[in-house]
């Protein structure tokens, strides 16, 4: 039903006078009489009827005027607070992050932003990279904080920074008193999979090509890790921005081992201005430090 036909047909039906309904239309009388008829057409019924040289609203035109009336000033009221929240709502940021992508310069620049814009919001989910990337394609996230990339073509990767691991490992274990440890030290231990490891490219990554890394659980959180760390399980790698002081454990460098943090959207999504501005404020950032 045109939009156009319901407000003329308010204006005429409240002044009963096709000229000066017209007149405050701004439209030609013409004009209104076409598209009163081609409404009456389409509801099937007369809204109008004459009385001398002037009309009224048939039984039927005074039901429809109240139906139209309420309608309208709904939808007035609607569009008026669409307007006027315009400057005023809420940005909402959806970002996920992998464990640890967090702690440094990204949650500074969180911090920074909101306190520049007293609008801005934001929805932070934690996840392994297979998982934000997925999320990422289902536009439950705008940016994600990744340790991998990947061939998917839709996806676009920039790089931020590096960050080096340690080796979470008990109190009183074969390895705590080591000032550093290579993948290949912890081939006798069992380890705890952190982050997918278990069936991820983490293992691959983490250990020599010809040597067997021994996962007895997995876990997708790094306090779920060191809890079973602290309960004697065994041992984990976690990056060196997720150490915690915790009672029983000892943390130690991960030897030659580094990794590089992302940023990943997906190719040729519209984000709106402030999501755009942070996720290169991010970038930006991240890079400077370098």
């Amino acid at each position: 039903m045109n939009y156009n036909y319901l407000r003329y047909f308010s204006v005429l039906a409240q002044l009963e006078h096709y000229t000066l309904a017209a007149a405050r239309l701004e439209i030609s009388q013409p004009s209104l009489s076409s598209a009163i008829r081609n409404l009456e057409d389409e509801l099937g019924v007369k809204l109008f009827e004459k009385v001398g040289r002037n009309i009224r609203l048939t039984e039927e035109g005074r039901y429809f005027q109240k139906k139209v009336d309420s309608a309208m000033d709904e939808l007035a009221t609607a569009t008026q607070t669409l307007l006027n929240s315009r400057e005023n709502a809420p940005v909402v940021i959806r970002l996920g992050y992998v464990s640890g992508a967090l702690n440094g310069p990204i949650s500074k620049e969180m911090a920074q932003y909101m306190a520049e814009s007293d609008r801005c919001r934001f929805h932070i989910t934690e996840g392994s990279a297979r998982d934000l990337m997925e999320l990422l394609h289902q536009e439950k996230l705008d940016i994600a904080i990744v340790d991998v990339t990947s061939r998917d073509r839709s996806l676009h990767f920039r790089k931020l920074c590096e960050r080096s691991f340690y080796v979470a490992v008990p109190v009183g274990h074969p390895l705590s008193g080591r000032e550093q440890i290579s993948a290949s030290d912890m081939i006798l231990y069992p380890q705890i999979g952190f982050s997918h490891s278990m069936d991820h490219n983490f293992e691959d990554w983490a250990s020599h090509p010809d040597v067997r890394q021994r996962f007895i659980c997995q876990v997708n959180t790094v306090s779920g890790a060191l809890s079973l760390v602290a309960a004697r399980l065994g041992i984990t790698i976690i990056p060196g921005e997720c150490i915690t002081p915790m009672d029983g454990i000892v943390y130690i460098p991960l030897e030659n081992r580094r990794q590089a943090l992302y940023s990943c959207i997906v190719y040729d999504r519209w984000l709106s201005p402030p999501v755009w501005d942070f996720v290169e404020r991010v970038i930006r950032s991240a890079r400077e430090r370098q």
